[in-house]
């Protein structure tokens, strides 16, 4: 066995994030078929404790999800950690346990892997220096964690940033690559720096259709040369937009993205309509309430019937009436998450 340090505890958290331009389609290992933007949240977590000791006898991963064993998610993790060994060279010598809790309900809406799988992958990183007493630079260990993290989950590695994060390759932005994602906030023009997002609840079923199931449904979609390129033209128009804070066109794209997506999974085949009458009855009252009171209001969804709503801080004490009054009647008991823009994960003290 190496000399390395021989056992030790990490703990990372690691936000979600809501996609504004959708990554929907992938190629080869976890790379996307168009970029994507994304704004990681502030409430919305997953706290990981990565323990490591001396392989033994025993399993080489244990996985308890809220203080429960989860078989299908250790299945998972333990087949990730496994295709790691090139990245991660010491991983063979080691027995994990690895401990996980999220801030917000299954289900809603907020996706899970992404905050999970990065905060997993920044306890790896965070393992290698350890056990190697070698630090990394700081702009190499977040790279490092997003490819990482990307190879679990594609969003994932947009959630190693705080703010807003882009992933994929782009002729607009220089800095993009499909292997991991890069921050973007420090472009961001200053109405964007405190967004607000009210995640209504409509429903809290699982969704019908897993997020590496809707991908596949892209491989022999007959409208998926023209989504990608669509997808690359709302990049580039969203990487303005972000720049010059202009509200009007981010609602105009954002909805537009998140009903594509919608659309794109309608007429696939297999077929899936997300979508709940009550998704589309608060969709109709935002349309009509932002016309109505010309607040800068507007929605975005993942593959499933809840909304996200953001908006402006600015804007939180006209828009929070708006939603116990007029949208909480058609959400599941009448719930919704308030979250906003997030300044990206952090290290757990132990």
């Amino acid at each position: 066995m190496a000399d390395y340090k021989n056992s030790g505890s990490i703990g990372w958290e690691s936000p979600s994030n809501i996609a504004l331009i959708k990554y929907w389609g992938k190629k080869g290992n976890q790379l996307p078929c168009n970029p994507s933007i994304s704004m990681s949240l502030k409430n919305s977590l997953t706290r990981t404790v990565l323990s490591y000791e001396p392989k033994g006898n025993g399993d080489q991963l244990s996985f308890l999800f809220e203080g429960k064993r989860q078989v299908s998610f250790e299945q998972r993790i333990t087949k990730f950690i496994e295709n790691l060994s090139d990245h991660f060279k010491f991983l063979t010598d080691y027995q994990l346990s690895v401990s996980s809790e999220n801030t917000f309900p299954h289900s809603t809406g907020i996706a899970s892997s992404a905050s999970a799988m990065s905060s997993l992958a920044l306890c790896l990183c965070s393992m290698q220096e350890e056990i190697s007493g070698v630090e990394m630079a700081e702009d190499e260990f977040y790279r490092k964690a997003g490819f990482i993290a990307r190879l679990g989950s594609g969003s994932a590695s947009r959630s190693v940033y705080g703010g807003f994060a882009a992933w994929g390759e782009s002729n607009s932005f220089s800095k993009s690559s499909d292997e991991y994602a890069v921050p973007f906030s420090k472009y961001t023009h200053p109405v964007f720096q405190d967004f607000q997002d009210a995640i209504l609840l409509v429903s809290s079923k699982k969704k019908e259709v897993s997020s590496s199931a809707g991908h596949q449904l892209m491989e022999n979609h007959p409208y998926a040369s023209a989504r990608f390129t669509q997808a690359n033209k709302h990049f580039e128009r969203m990487l303005g937009v972000l720049r010059s804070g202009d509200l009007e066109e981010f609602i105009e794209i954002m909805e537009n993205e998140a009903l594509s997506l919608h659309g794109l999974m309608m007429n696939s085949t297999p077929s899936f309509t997300l979508l709940k009458p009550n998704t589309l009855e608060l969709i109709e009252r935002i349309r009509s309430y932002r016309l109505s009171s010309n607040v800068p209001v507007g929605f975005t969804l993942d593959a499933g019937p809840n909304i996200h709503l953001l908006y402006p801080k600015s804007e939180k004490e006209r828009v929070v009436p708006f939603i116990d009054s007029e949208l909480s009647q058609f959400l599941e008991n009448g719930k919704y998450i308030v979250d906003e823009k997030g300044e990206g994960p952090q290290k757990i003290k132990m």
